[in-house]
């Protein structure tokens, strides 16, 4: 029986990641660092999974020389970059990806169980929420943030602590993902994976995820079907998502 979904954050619930990006440049330029990350470049470092190890891949590989003494004020970056960012998605800059909302409320209305897996800090997820849901009605059970794990993605140690506080067999949940680094946790997680492509992951690969599409699709405006199992009329069901497992046991 299908039990719980678990969904990834940045490019998966929402299109976080140039969100990310601009609030890294405002934090920079708030601090006096000479730095802008523009979208290739971004790109690049999105291959490092967190925004605190990405920042400390980012110094060290273009600023090795002053690495020690930037690597100490890593924490004060990130920390301005944390607070950028969420007074960006307050602002409204941000909403969910087509589909995940619907697919929410379905997925609560039958009493299945709802998880949230990402590298990403704890602030950033509360504060998508916040703005995308009424207050009192936060669809997760369970969220597991990148600091609670002792290796990021795509090591599976975020989808095995999600798993663990749902108290479901990996056979009874469905994953969502949109970057290679994330399927790769997921599966190894034991995990099936639904992937959906986000604006920064175009060049992935998205082997081992049982369908990959544009999206998760809305009656009317059906996604774009890029691999694996085709969904009815273009979108991502509960009661799809109920028969291919059902198909698959």
């Amino acid at each position: 029986m299908l039990r719980a979904l678990i969904f990834d954050v940045d490019g998966t619930l929402a299109e976080t990641e140039d969100l990310h990006r601009q609030a890294f440049n405002r934090a920079f330029s708030a601090l006096g660092l000479p730095w802008r990350w523009e979208p290739t470049l971004y790109a690049d470092l999105l291959r490092v999974m967190g925004g605190k190890e990405r920042l400390a891949h980012y110094i060290e590989t273009r600023h090795a020389g002053e690495a020690p003494a930037l690597l100490a004020r890593l924490p004060e970056i990130h920390s301005l970059k944390t607070r950028i960012y969420g007074d960006l998605v307050e602002s409204g800059a941000l909403g969910l990806r087509p589909g995940i909302a619907r697919l929410l409320a379905e997925a609560r209305a039958a009493g299945l169980r709802l998880a949230v897996a990402t590298t990403t800090s704890r602030p950033n997820v509360d504060r998508l929420i916040q703005v995308n849901f009424p207050e009192g009605e936060a669809p997760f059970d369970v969220i597991a943030c990148g600091d609670e794990a002792a290796r990021k993605k795509p090591a599976s140690d975020i989808f095995d602590l999600a798993i663990r506080r749902l108290d479901v067999a990996p056979a009874e949940a469905v994953a969502f993902e949109d970057s290679a680094a994330g399927i790769r946790s997921a599966l190894d997680a034991g995990l099936p994976v639904i992937a959906t492509r986000s604006a920064y992951t175009g060049s992935h690969r998205l082997d081992g995820a049982f369908s990959a599409v544009s999206d998760l699709g809305e009656p009317g405006r059906p996604h774009r079907h890029i691999a694996g199992f085709a969904w009815p009329d273009g979108v991502v069901t509960l009661a799809a998502l109920r028969a291919w497992h059902a198909a698959r046991a």
